[in-house]
């Protein structure tokens, strides 16, 4: 008996799902997610900047050149598991409860991997992985044990899963390119009656910074060109009210590494700054660090090749949605910082490509906001689901094609909530031109957080007059009329975001003299 009249005389056919429905409709495009790790814009060279004309990135500039750049695209919280639980679920923080480094996320809590695995795509993680609890929703996965490691990584798959997160046998070779090799291997093996949805996520260029050793001489006669922030040593920064993480934090750590145990190793190694003086021994710090920096986004540039050469080959090139990007962006001597977590641009932009032959036109730039929260219900577009009511973010599919919706956002909304007096935890709004932070400098119990308390500050910048953010103006009078509406905004938006600190009711308290509750 015909399928669909059983179903009729069962009365069941009106209650199919859209998925089961979608499966037998037109060809639905493939998607190639490629996300790396504090792989901040300013070493794409796509984005400008002073490393523009110095860094070499071939395939990424040949995928820019096939799609579109997006130049205001930003994480909600910028640290690796957070902004990767926020990619999946397409939620903050206070919705998918993975605030900090330390959270994972529930296995059982819905992901768009799952969505898009009911409405008929194969799907399949490979390389880090970093949130901690079993991958779901993926019909294979090989993913690294925590941070993972770049050299002979051990990968935990379905048939080795242990929530030690404990691997066995390891790979030989450096990690991004056994993670590109197991994502290839993936697709060769496809079902190619059904539309694919990767995600290829590699290590780099996460600390400690460890290139293949293909890399090794690459940028050796370099002298890179240094910030224009560079010399900031918070000083300038009026008003800044915490120490950060300054270059000289990397430099210890190096030499920690060249004279006893560790954390972690670092490519060429011994290094010290014994006998010189401060600035001399920054500058040895930041020329250390970029070497290292650039020769592992060598890698990611090389990885990116092969993956587009295989989809040319394999005649998949144009109906298949390529993405690179990176969880959030990271210091790179900008303000003397190193690291992620502030607001600050630096941090704050995560860089991304996207090439859609059949509907994003070639070089084109999106200066649209665009937030980790949105990429779920994208990726729901583009396999043509209707966007789950689980997902805070909203679909840029219009906006890639010229199209921007009348009531698209004009502003953001942005939380970092694991707190050290270093890096005291704050929460803000950015619009077009202007950013208000309030460094609010409690723990609220936060896992892996500090205990010790910061006082609360405030932070304004114009980003179009201080787009390098050197100046708080919170305290210029000339600003008082926007310094106000913005703090209505951040009430407005923080409410939006269903993130009302309901069982805080010290803290609760706290943002009501700040007039940071709605009322």
């Amino acid at each position: 008996m015909n399928k669909k009249i059983f179903l009729f005389i069962c009365g069941l056919l009106p209650f199919l799902t859209q998925a089961q429905q979608q499966i037998n409709s037109k060809p639905r495009p493939n998607i190639v997610f490629i996300l790396t790790d504090d792989f901040t814009a300013q070493a794409w060279g796509v984005y400008g900047g002073v490393l523009k004309d110095i860094v070499k990135n071939p395939n990424i500039e040949s995928l820019a050149r096939q799609g579109a750049i997006l130049n205001n695209a930003f994480c909600t919280n910028s640290i690796c598991t957070p902004s990767r639980a926020a990619i999946l679920t397409g939620q903050y923080s206070n919705k998918n409860k993975v605030y900090t480094l330390d959270d994972a996320l529930d296995p059982n809590k819905e992901n768009i991997a799952k969505d898009l695995q009911h409405a008929g795509y194969q799907t399949a993680v490979f390389g880090k992985w970093h949130l901690k609890n079993r991958p779901s929703g993926f019909d294979e996965y090989r993913v690294l044990p925590g941070h993972g490691v770049y050299h002979n990584p051990t990968f935990l798959s379905k048939d080795n899963w242990n929530d030690k997160e404990e691997a066995g046998t390891p790979y030989q070779g450096y990690v991004d390119d056994i993670t590109t090799d197991l994502s290839l291997e993936w697709l060769s093996k496809r079902n190619p009656e059904k539309p694919f949805f990767l995600l290829c996520h590699y290590k780099a260029t996460h600390e400690p910074f460890e290139f293949a050793d293909r890399f090794k001489d690459l940028y050796q006669d370099i002298e890179f060109p240094y910030p224009a922030t560079f010399l900031d040593s918070g000083a300038t920064t009026t008003g800044r009210s915490f120490e950060g993480q300054p270059l000289e934090e990397l430099g210890h750590r190096y030499e920690q590494a060249s004279t006893g145990p560790f954390w972690t190793s670092y490519p060429d190694l011994p290094f010290s700054t014994k006998g010189m003086s401060a600035i001399d021994a920054r500058k040895k710090i930041y020329q250390k660090m970029m070497k290292d920096y650039l020769r592992c986004v060598a890698g990611i540039d090389d990885n990116l090749g092969k993956i587009m050469r295989y989809l040319k080959a394999a005649k998949l090139d144009e109906n298949t949605i390529v993405i690179l990007s990176s969880d959030q962006g990271y210091f790179l001597g900008e303000h003397n910082f190193m690291d992620k977590r502030l607001m600050y641009e630096e941090s704050l932009r995560m860089p991304f490509i996207i090439s859609y032959p059949k509907e994003i036109k070639a070089g084109s730039k999106l200066d649209d906001m665009v937030l980790n929260i949105d990429f779920a219900a994208l990726f729901a577009d583009y396999a043509g689901i209707k966007k789950p009511s689980y997902i805070q973010g909203e679909s840029f599919r219009k906006n890639l094609k010229g199209n921007t919706p009348s009531n698209w956002r004009s502003s953001m909304y942005y939380r970092y909530w694991q707190h050290a007096p270093i890096r005291p935890a704050h929460l803000g709004v950015r619009d077009e031109r202007y950013k208000l932070i309030y460094f609010y400098g409690q723990p609220l119990e936060m896992t892996g957080s500090d205990k010790k308390t910061t006082a609360a500050a405030w932070e304004f910048y114009d980003l179009q007059k201080d787009p390098m953010e050197t100046h708080n103006a919170i305290h210029d009078r000339q600003y008082a009329k926007e310094i106000s509406r913005l703090k209505k905004k951040l009430v407005k938006l923080k409410a939006e975001a269903g993130d009302n600190d309901e069982n805080r009711p010290a803290f609760q308290q706290q943002l009501r003299k700040e007039n940071l509750i709605e009322k």
